[in-house]
């Protein structure tokens, strides 16, 4: 048996690049599928351990998960590969749609999107159920979904932070049933020392993009205001919306309607919504964009989440191993499983099925996902095949 490579990790998440539609927290549901369902690289133990640390730090979970999934996989090249398989295909079709946004707005260009959409419903809802069977199996689980569902579908996505803390509140009470996991802990390359340096980077870094960067050259003033968002957003994804555009249209380095557009065509991508971050960059005034401005403000918006993270693995390796932790664990991963649940309705559901004739080729691919178990890539195409029927009929 051929020993892990970083190879191996970049062919595995390079297939996820390409099709994980449907936003960050379905990004989860895609990431246990393939690693702990198919692939089975970690057990569920492990898996829920590194959901819990990625969904408490700052910084873009699925990103972060990925990150150190590759990390205990391959070592350090494992993380970088996971890192550029899985952010790069989104990166290099927003960066494309910088370049020539006005070719994608075509009614059959439309419709091949909208397909895309809809494949998003039917692997999110598979993720859903794959997730729910395993994160919340008994009652008291099942209320903090429940009851995390609810708290996003009222308040939005600016409660995740809340209701994932308040799922770890919960945990030690309501998950009783639940004990550590004594066996082996997931291995890693480096100790705690070398933890700390990188969560002392992420220190310095933070502190010279908050003190030092508006006074530097334009360029270094972006990565400055990228890294600034990164290093300071809660709950990922959509959350950092609003912060981006504070980094960005208010100092009129991007119009205001450009900045929306990118965020449209991100709805759009499969991988990360950070990837929008190639997008604005590559759109900066002042002639600062193009591929420079793009990697910049890409690797700037990444970076604090992935040192945070690998900062972090082996202090909460010990952590993890306490029946005290394993249930505010258990009680993080329920509440997990209810943000998914939400993220299925808004923004997954209410912006791709449109009518009855949408419903339908979203439950067929479910459909054919679960029940037939189609290959991924297959369903892909039949949903974006049948979208860009309806679309060519229409004209």
């Amino acid at each position: 048996m051929r020993a892990p490579s970083a190879r191996e990790v970049g062919t595995a998440f390079l297939k996820l690049g390409l099709g994980s539609f449907g936003g960050p927290i379905a990004h989860l549901g895609y990431f246990h599928r393939e690693f702990v369902e198919r692939r089975r690289w970690l057990d569920e133990a492990h898996f829920g351990q590194l959901l819990a640390l990625c969904q408490l730090l700052p910084g873009p979970a699925s990103s972060q998960l990925g990150f150190s999934l590759g990390l205990l996989r391959a070592g350090w090249g494992g993380a970088i590969a996971a890192f550029l398989a899985f952010t790069a295909p989104s990166a290099v079709l927003l960066f494309a749609f910088a370049a020539g946004s006005e070719r994608l707005t075509s009614p059959l260009g439309q419709g091949a999107v909208h397909g895309l959409k809809l494949v998003a419903v039917a692997v999110v809802a598979q993720g859903l159920l794959g997730m729910a069977r395993t994160l919340s199996p008994d009652r008291n689980r099942a209320l903090i979904a429940a009851a995390a569902a609810a708290l996003i579908a009222v308040g939005g996505a600016a409660l995740q932070l809340p209701v994932v803390a308040g799922g770890a509140l919960l945990g030690p009470w309501l998950c009783r049933v639940v004990t550590a996991r004594h066996g082996e802990p997931f291995a890693l390359a480096y100790g705690r020392r070398a933890g700390a340096a990188l969560i002392a980077v992420f220190a310095a870094l933070l502190l010279a993009a908050m003190l030092l960067a508006p006074r530097l050259p334009p360029l270094a003033q972006v990565a400055g205001a990228f890294y600034r968002t990164g290093a300071l957003v809660f709950g990922g994804g959509h959350v950092v919306l609003p912060l981006l555009e504070h980094a960005v249209v208010d100092p009129g380095w991007i119009g205001e309607d450009a900045f929306l557009a990118g965020y449209g065509a991100a709805q759009a991508v499969p991988g990360p919504m950070f990837s929008l971050a190639a997008y604005l960059g590559a759109r900066l005034a002042g002639g600062h964009g193009g591929l420079l401005g793009a990697v910049v403000a890409l690797l700037a918006l990444f970076l604090p989440g992935l040192l945070l993270v690998a900062g972090a693995l082996p202090f909460w390796r010990a952590l993890a191993a306490r029946d005290v932790t394993a249930r505010m664990l258990a009680g993080v991963n329920a509440a997990v499983v209810g943000l998914l649940a939400a993220a299925l309705y808004d923004p997954v559901w209410i912006t791709a099925v449109r009518d009855a004739k949408d419903f339908a080729i979203a439950l067929a691919a479910f459909v054919l996902l679960v029940a037939v178990r189609w290959p991924p890539l297959a369903v892909v195409g039949g949903c974006v095949a049948a979208a860009g029927l309806r679309a060519a009929l229409s004209l």
